[in-house]
This record gives structure tokens, sequence and C-alpha cells, in this order.
């Protein structure tokens, strides 16, 4: 049994792990900007083991801090940590505003930062912890039309690959989740509380383009578990990512024709 928190836990990716965490029988956390939605998650998760609720907004790093203490401090230990809030923005850059880009880093990349600033002290010093930071396959393939989340997301694999390689010494797993496009809200509120784009207003549609089936955040959950027992660097699901990654690594520059010839299909 594992004490787990999650970030992002109301919908999407982190409620679809929390879920899976619960009925293996785990402790965990669900904290989110959206407390209404994270009572619910909460109260509707059962299984062998347990989930409370915790409102959080993870770009505010001393709230990030206090919640990781008090989780650890209330249970004894902190064993899994999920840095997964995220939003979507998308817009061609040349329509994009710096709030776009802005709100983006606050939340997509200082979010993750805060997270691994309150979590990875204390895992040191009980000696042990998984960190796990959700990025995506925009942060390995070359993804257009959403700079600014792309641009998080490379930061984001960066991180986790440069801490785990610190982190490994002191008993701490960290590893970054690389989904593709996952059937979550995300898809149908892009760019939220921002100015919209073409892009963030089409993004399902053009993710079903791209991708032809979208994944679900069930089977995603299953592979992160997977990727846990494995103690895997980078989880990269479905199939289809896992096969653009590797076009990435042998053939860069094919791989941004292709993100070309991409663009162009989503051109009307």
């Amino acid at each position: 049994m594992n004490v787990a928190l999650i970030t992002g836990g109301a919908s999407g990716i982190g409620r679809a792990i929390a879920t899976a965490l619960v009925l293996r029988g785990d402790t965990v956390t669900v904290a989110d900007l959206d407390k209404r939605g994270a009572d619910e998650v909460a109260g509707r998760l059962s299984g062998h083991g347990t989930a409370e609720a915790a409102e959080l907004d993870v770009t505010d790093p001393d709230a990030v801090s206090a919640l990781y203490r008090d989780v650890r401090e209330r249970h004894g230990r902190l064993d899994l940590v999920f840095n997964n809030a995220g939003i979507a923005v998308g817009g061609r850059t040349d329509e994009l505003t710096l709030d776009h880009w802005n709100r983006t880093l606050d939340v997509n990349l200082r979010g993750v930062i805060h997270g691994v600033h309150a979590a990875y002290p204390i895992m040191v010093a009980q000696g042990h912890g998984h960190i796990l930071n959700t990025a995506s396959l925009a942060g390995l393939v070359p993804a257009p039309m959403m700079l600014p989340y792309t641009t998080t997301k490379h930061a984001v694999v960066g991180l986790s690959l440069g801490l785990r390689a610190e982190a490994a010494a002191a008993g701490v797993r960290v590893s970054a989740i690389c989904p593709g496009f996952v059937d979550t809200p995300l898809l149908d509120n892009a760019n939220p509380d921002l100015p919209p784009t073409e892009a963030a207003t089409n993004a399902r549609e053009a993710a079903l383009r791209i991708q032809r089936r979208l994944y679900t955040a069930e089977a995603l959950a299953r592979d992160v578990l997977r990727g846990i027992d494995k103690n895997q660097a980078l989880i990269v699901a479905p199939a289809s990512a896992r096969a653009a990654w590797r076009g990435v690594r042998l053939s860069p520059e094919g791989a941004v024709r292709v993100a070309r010839r991409g663009l162009s299909r989503l051109r009307p």
C-alpha cells in the first residue's frame, strides 16, 4: 500500500490514475484547483484503498509545499507523487499573446517545478519515493500549432530525466509520463481563460485527424502503473506514440517533415 498525491486529479488522466491506485489499495490525495470536482472524485472512488480531496493551485508554491508536507505528516510517508495538473494551449505562433505563453509556463512547467521542489526533499529524507511528472508526446516530437504547450512538455521531460540521474543515489525514482492524444476534457477546454484561437476551438477534431482514435485515460492509467512497476524513465503510450517517438530518434528532420505534412491536413 502506497501513499500517493495527484495534482489535477479531478478529471482526465489524474482521475483515471487515482481510480487505479485506489482499486489496488493505495491511499490517494486527489488535489485540484476545482475543489468540488476533487470532492466528487474522492467520494466516488472505492476499492481496497482510500481517497481524500484537497484544493490546490499548483501555481502557488507555498500551497503546494504545505499540502505535500501535510500528506507526509498525516500518513507518515509520501511514496508516489504525480505532478499532473496542466492546461492545453493552441494556436498559430503569430496569433498567440504573451498571456498564452505565461499562463502555460505557470501551470505546465512551474506547477511541476513546485511539485518537485516540495516532494523531492521529503523523499530524500525518507530514502524512497517515486515522482511522476506528466509531460506529453508533444515533449518528445515536433508539435506545431501549440508551441507554449510543446515548450513546457519538452522542459518537463528534460527536468525529469535530469532529476532521475541525480535522485537515484538517494533512492528516489523519477519518471515522465508522455501520452499521445488522450480522450479527456483537456481537448474540449483548450486555452482556458485565454483568447481563443482556431486551433484551440478545433483541438479535438485536430487530434482525431492526427491519431484517428483517441486513447482512453483508463488505458493510460494501466500503462502508468506498469511503468511504475518497471521504473521506466519515460512512460510513452499508446503504441502509435511510441512509434512517433522512435521516428524522431531515427530522423529528427524526417519528423519535422512529417509534422509539416500533418499541418497541411489540418488546413481546411
